[in-house]
């Protein structure tokens, strides 16, 4: 008896604790979600990272004009996440355009993608490379002035590296770039930074990833593209489709096997770098323009690429070897310390998941073409 509760207090406590549970709703509900502006979403890095964002919170809008991707990228984005994305099918480099569709619109941050990314196609385009690359970036910074818009993350590469350099690469390495292709992110770079350093508020980062590869552990969205691609393991996966061998440039380098040397990193960590790098843009500890390195720290040679999708999906890959290729570097791989404890990010998938996704993924798509 000593123990009994006064009348009403067990009553009390249920309605503070709901009122308390509540007032958490209430106060989330109100909290407004941040809105981020993808560009060449329906692109193969640019989709998979609406999937982190939408993952982390994020409400999304992309920018994709399906130069070479596809409308139908947003369908299966829907049935990943759940949600819809709208997309503005515009030509970024459309400044007229981009003035008549955005004003009044508000992005709390931009990530560009949109770009052509074909080392060899760039040798043969360089003016309609320099025109799209830079242009469709001088595009989304005209977006973000319009917006009102003060972080932007831009899509860079480890192309823009002096191939002269001994690896691994850091992010003070020497620049010189290769290729008309890597020219346009090196120059994309310098043109971020002096808009970032010249405009007040404003901040940036640039990412320069190594090799991504791999499809999203779902394989509900993958490497899909409407240009002949230049990719190693979707030449792989092609070559055991079709049973016609593919080939391996080179095999007297100075490398384990005697093939190239490259940094394979899944695409679903370069996506989460990329929400990773929001949130550093964002803290206090950022500085106005920043660069990383995205990529797993680790080369692997062409050789073992196919040893590794042999051994994962228990496949025979036939190749043949021919000359080396005229501008491959013999090894390119990250140092990505700088990304791991400033951004406080790290690669989660191995070599195994980049072969066992890519796969399942090229054997979905497949079949949603032969049901056509």
């Amino acid at each position: 008896k000593a123990n009994k509760k006064p009348p009403l207090t067990g009553w009390f406590f249920a309605v503070s604790k709901w009122y308390n549970d509540v007032s958490i709703i209430y106060k989330t509900m109100q909290k407004k979600k941040k809105t981020i502006l993808v560009t060449g979403g329906a692109g193969y890095i640019g989709s998979h990272t609406i999937a982190e964002l939408i993952l982390a919170g994020y409400d999304v809008v992309s920018v994709d004009n399906f130069s070479n991707s596809s409308a139908k990228t947003f369908t299966r984005l829907t049935k990943l996440t759940g949600k819809k994305v709208k997309n503005y099918p515009i030509d970024l480099c459309d400044y007229k355009k981009i003035k008549k569709t955005f004003p009044g619109k508000k992005f709390d941050g931009i990530i560009h993608f949109a770009a052509w990314k074909a080392v060899g196609e760039s040798v043969e385009k360089p003016l309609a490379y320099y025109e799209n690359n830079l242009g469709s970036l001088v595009g989304a910074l005209h977006i973000a002035k319009l917006c009102h818009t003060n972080q932007f993350i831009f899509s860079s590469s480890c192309a823009v590296y002096d191939p002269k350099e001994t690896p691994p690469y850091t992010e003070d390495s020497k620049c010189a770039p290769a290729s008309p292709y890597g020219m346009t992110k090196f120059l994309g770079e310098m043109l971020l930074r002096d808009y970032t350093t010249n405009t007040p508020h404003f901040s940036s980062v640039s990412l320069r990833y190594f090799n991504p590869a791999g499809a999203h552990p779902t394989c509900i969205i993958g490497e899909e593209a409407k240009k002949k691609t230049e990719n190693l393991v979707p030449i792989i996966i092609k070559a055991v489709k079709t049973k016609k061998p593919f080939t391996i440039f080179g095999k007297d380098y100075e490398t384990n096997d005697g093939t190239c040397v490259r940094d394979y990193i899944h695409v679903s960590d370069v996506a989460k770098a990329h929400v990773a790098a929001l949130a550093h843009v964002d803290s206090k500890e950022a500085a106005q323009y920043e660069v990383f390195n995205i990529g797993t720290g680790v080369g692997v040679t062409v050789q073992e690429m196919v040893r590794a999708f042999e051994s994962v999906n228990t496949l025979k890959v036939p190749f043949v070897y021919g000359p080396r290729r005229a501008g491959d570097m013999a090894a390119v791989y990250a140092n990505t310390k700088k990304a791991e404890k400033k951004l406080g990010w790290k690669p989660e998938y191995s070599l195994a998941d980049i072969m066992k996704t890519a796969w399942e993924w090229g054997q979905m798509s497949a079949k949603n073409t032969r049901k056509k």
